[in-house]
Formats: C-alpha cells, sequence, structure tokens
C-alpha cells in the first residue's frame, strides 16, 4: 500500500511542485466551483444600464484566484504545514511494503500461526494508515475551502469594481472542472479579463510574487 502512487502534482505559477492526493486536488476543484458560483452569482446582480449596448467580458474565476500572489502564498504555506504529515504515511507506507515483503519471501518457511500473525500485524497497520490519511484529507479539505473561499471573495470585489470601471455589462465564467464544462465556444482574447484582474488585486493587496525557484543544475557529461 504506497500513498505516493495515488499523489499528483499541484503546481501554483512559479513553485516548484508538490505532491496531494487526487482526492485532496478533487475536493479542490469542487470547492473552487462552489465559491466561483458564488462569487459570479453575486456579481452578475450589478444592475446593467438598459440603454448601453452589451459589452461582455470572460473571466477564468478559478484561474485568476488561484494565480493571485496571495492565493499562492497561502497555498504554498498549505503545502509546507501538510509535508510532515505526507513524509510520516511515506514511512508508514514503506514500512508496511517491507513486511509485505520479508511475508512472501518467508512464507514457506514459516508455520501458519507465525504467517497469521504477521498478516493480522501487515493488516492494522493497513487500516491504521488509511485512518492517518482520511483524516489528513479531511483537514486538508476544511483549509484549502477556506483558503480558496477567502480569497476568491476578495478577488470577486476586485472584478467587480473593475468591470464597473469598464463599462462592463455581463461576466462570463470560462473556468473548467471535473462536474462542468465551460459554456464559453468562443471569446476574443480582447475580452478576456482574467489577467487584468490578477494584476489589480495583486496590485491592491500588496503581496510580492513568489520567488522563483532556482532551476535545477544540468548532469555533468561522464567522464571518457
Amino acid at each position: 500500500m504506497n500513498p505516493d502512487a495515488s499523489y499528483v502534482t499541484a503546481r501554483p505559477r512559479n513553485q516548484k511542485p508538490k505532491e496531494f492526493p487526487i482526492h485532496m486536488m478533487r475536493t479542490i476543484a469542487i470547492a473552487v466551483s462552489l465559491a466561483s458560483g458564488l462569487v459570479l452569482s453575486a456579481a452578475a446582480q450589478t444592475p446593467a444600464t438598459s440603454a448601453a449596448p452589451a459589452k461582455v467580458a470572460v473571466i477564468s474565476f478559478q484561474a485568476a484566484v488561484s494565480q493571485t500572489n496571495e492565493f499562492q502564498r497561502n497555498f504554498a504555506d498549505l503545502q509546507k504545514k501538510y509535508d510532515p504529515k505526507r513524509r510520516d504515511m511515506k514511512t508508514q507506507s514503506d514500512e508496511i511494503e517491507g513486511l509485505e515483503k520479508q511475508l512472501q519471501a518467508q512464507a514457506d518457511k514459516l508455520s501458519e500461526s507465525e504467517a497469521a500473525g504477521r498478516t493480522k500485524t501487515i493488516d492494522d497497520k493497513k487500516k491504521l494508515l488509511k485512518r492517518s490519511l482520511d483524516d489528513a484529507q479531511a483537514d486538508f479539505q476544511k483549509e484549502m475551502q477556506d483558503l480558496y473561499g477567502g480569497v476568491a471573495n476578495k478577488v470577486g470585489e476586485v472584478m467587480d469594481s473593475y468591470v464597473k470601471q469598464h463599462g462592463y455589462t455581463l461576466v462570463v465564467d470560462n473556468s473548467t472542472n471535473e462536474q462542468q464544462a465551460p459554456l464559453v465556444l468562443f471569446a476574443s482574447p480582447s475580452s478576456d479579463i482574467t489577467k487584468a484582474v490578477i494584476d489589480a488585486y495583486n496590485l491592491k493587496s500588496g503581496v510580492p510574487a513568489p520567488a522563483a525557484q532556482p532551476a535545477a543544475a544540468a548532469p555533468k557529461p561522464a567522464a571518457r
């Protein structure tokens, strides 16, 4: 049983990739979808001037939130917080894998009672590891929802100010997630306000961009 086998890379901009379980990332997508819908629904309630021609803006709201300097900083901090737990579960997984290999290699030399005892020990350790993983996922889910929701609300306020300032009468979310595909089939690049909203938010928040991680040194050629 190896938790690392089910880990995927979460890679905020300019950040070194970190590993998180697929279940956690799916939870993030759901939380992102719900928070985005609430923010954009509130923005859509802004009354439009009937006499003015329609001016439509498109935004990838999930990207707008996740690419802000504040979200990336807080997300990196959350990753660091869960690194010890991830390493601990990796250690437990390696231990279980080692015990399983020993049992398999010595199966023909063990009595029935010895084999049963070792099998029970392995099963108990697997149950403990699963419980630890479930607890970590639940804790991460709660903190990730709070993190995203807090930044999303503030990004929504910046977006609302931006669209009013530039005379937009409708904002369409072009985000994608597991639950639904975007309804926008085509949009002119000039109508996409995602980067503009990100830049406006970063300026207002005052949070600097995360420092770029140094590139790994290229391997030296072998001596001939």
